[in-house]
C-alpha cells in the first residue's frame, strides 16, 4: 500500500523518521522553515550528545559520519564543591559523542535530499492545516513553533512545572583543555546550580560546551542576563570569576588567553518549561496528526535526554508506520504505549533531578563515590531511562538497588578472597 507521511520540523526526530521511511520505501515530504544552508551562520541551536543507542540508530540510517574515534567520549566525571569536595567516575559500555546540530542538521538534510527525499521550506500557519492533513495519510509535528504545535494540549499530570526551574547559560568555548581519555564533566555546586561539560565537534574543530543550569536566587543565576556582544571582556571575566568558585575543576583546565567562544554567535540564555502533551490530534476526515519530539515531550537538558528520546520515538513511530493496516486513531494508541515507557521515564527523572536532592537521592551519590559499578550503572542508564527511573522513582527503590549492589561487591570480595 501506497502511504504519504508529511513531517513537520527537521529536528532529530523528524530527520531520523524520514530517513527511516525512506530506506523502508516509504514516502515521507519534510516541511520546514530553514534551508541547509541556513545553519552555519546562525546562533548556537543547543548542546547535544548522542548516547550509543543513538549512534546506532545513525548506523542503521547509513548517516554516521563522524566516525572518527577521537570524537568520541567514554565517561562522566562527577564533581561536587561540597565543603568536602565528592568526585568520581562512570563509564559508558560504549562511547557517546556530541556534534555541532549547525552541522548534523543540515548534513543529514542532505542525505535524505540526496536519496530523493523531499523538503519543502516554510512556515505553518493556521491555513495551512485543513489542506496539510488532506493532502497526506499522516501528519508528524515535530516541532511546537506556529500553529499545528499549539493542536497538542499539555498533560499536566507528567508536567508539574509552571516555570523554569534553572536559568539557563549555554556556550561552546575554546581554550578549555581536553582530558586524556575524553570525557563530559557533570559538576554541582549545591544550592546554586550544576554544569555539564560536552567535548563538541564544532566548525574548527572540538572544542567544549558549557551547559550551565543555574538555580534562580543563586549566584549564579546572572549569568543568564550577560550580554557578550555589548561586553566581551564583562561577559568572560565574569564567567571565569564564577567557575573558580563553583566549577573549579572545570576552571582548572582554562587557558585565559585562549578562552574565548568559538564564535560570537556560540551562546544560548533562557529558560524551559518542562512538559509532556497529549500526542494524538484527530480530524473530523478521521487522519490524524501524531506528535514527536518536543511537542511529545520538552526536558530540561540536565540528563541529556532529549534528541535521544527523540531519535528513539522517531524509530518506534517508523517501525510501526512500516507495518501498519491503517494510520488512524488506533495507531496512534499503539506507538503511544511502545514509546510511552522511555520517553516518560526521561521526563520523570529529568524532573526529579531538578528538584532538591531527597535524603534517598543523597545516599545514592555518596554511594557511587565508593562503589565503581554503581556509578557506572548509573551512567550506563543514560541510554535507557526507564532502567534509571526504574531504580529511582521512590526511595525504596533507592534503597534496593544500593543494597543489590552492596551485597553483589560484598559477594565478590568474598570469592576474590
Amino acid at each position: 500500500m501506497k502511504r504519504s507521511i508529511g513531517i513537520v520540523g527537521a529536528g532529530v526526530g523528524g530527520l531520523h523518521l524520514a530517513l527511516y521511511l525512506q530506506q523502508h520505501g516509504v514516502d515521507a515530504t519534510i516541511i520546514t522553515d530553514r534551508a541547509p544552508d541556513e545553519y552555519r551562520d546562525s546562533r548556537l541551536l543547543n548542546t547535544v550528545a548522542h548516547h550509543h543507542v543513538t549512534i546506532a540508530r545513525e548506523t542503521a540510517l547509513g548517516i554516521d559520519h563522524w566516525s572518527d574515534p577521537k570524537l568520541f567520549y567514554a565517561y562522566h566525571d562527577h564533581y561536587f564543591n561540597f565543603p568536602e569536595p565528592l568526585r568520581f567516575r562512570g563509564d559508558f559500555t560504549r562511547p557517546s559523542r556530541a556534534v555541532d546540530y549547525r552541522i548534523y542538521l543540515p548534513t543529514l538534510m542532505e542525505d535524505f535530499m540526496r536519496r530523493g527525499g523531499k523538503i519543502e521550506y516554510r512556515r505553518i500557519e493556521q491555513d495551512d492545516i485543513a489542506p496539510l492533513v488532506n493532502r497526506f495519510d499522516l501528519l508528524v509535528v515535530s516541532t511546537g513553533k506556529g500553529a499545528l504545535g499549539e493542536l497538542f494540549t499539555y498533560r499536566p499530570e507528567h508536567s508539574p512545572y509552571a516555570q523554569p526551574q534553572r536559568r539557563l547559560f549555554v556556550g561552546l568555548y575554546k581554550g578549555i583543555r581536553q582530558p586524556e581519555p575524553m570525557n563530559v564533566t557533570l559538576s554541582v555546586s549545591p544550592g546554586h546550580g550544576e554544569m555539564i561539560v560536552i567535548p563538541t565537534l564544532t566548525f574548527d574543530g572540538m572544542a567544549n560546551a558549557l551547559l550551565m543550569e543555574n538555580v534562580p536566587g543563586g549566584d549564579l543565576e546572572e549569568l543568564a542576563t550577560l550580554n557578550y556582544e555589548k561586553d566581551r571582556q564583562h561577559f568572560l571575566r565574569t564567567l571565569l570569576s564564577k567557575l573558580e568558585k563553583h566549577h573549579p575543576t572545570t576552571y582548572d583546565r582554562i587557558d585565559r588567553s585562549q578562552f574565548d567562544l568559538a564564535q560570537p554567535q556560540d551562546y544560548l540564555q533562557g529558560g524551559i518549561v518542562p512538559t509532556v502533551r497529549n500526542t494524538t490530534v484527530v480530524f473530523d476526515s478521521g487522519k490524524c496528526a501524531i506528535a514527536l519530539g518536543d511537542v511529545h515531550s520538552v526536558v530540561d537538558p540536565m540528563m541529556g535526554q532529549g534528541a535521544n528520546m527523540a531519535s528513539y520515538a522517531a524509530f518506534v513511530l517508523g517501525e510501526e508506520i512500516v507495518k501498519a493496516h491503517a494510520l488512524d486513531v488506533r495507531f496512534c494508541e499503539t506507538v503511544d504505549l511502545r514509546r510511552q515507557d522511555r520517553v516518560l521515564a526521561a521526563a520523570r527523572w529529568t524532573n526529579r533531578m531538578l528538584a532538591p536532592p531527597s535524603q534517598a537521592m543523597g545516599a545514592l551519590i555518596v554511594a557511587m563515590a565508593q562503589n565503581k559499578a554503581l556509578a557506572d550503572e548509573f551512567t550506563e542508564n543514560f541510554n535507557y531511562p526507564e532502567n534509571q527511573w526504574d531504580r529511582i522513582a521512590t526511595p525504596e527503590r533507592i534503597h534496593a538497588w544500593l543494597n543489590r549492589v552492596s551485597s553483589a561487591k560484598a559477594a565478590s570480595h568474598i570469592a576474590a578472597a
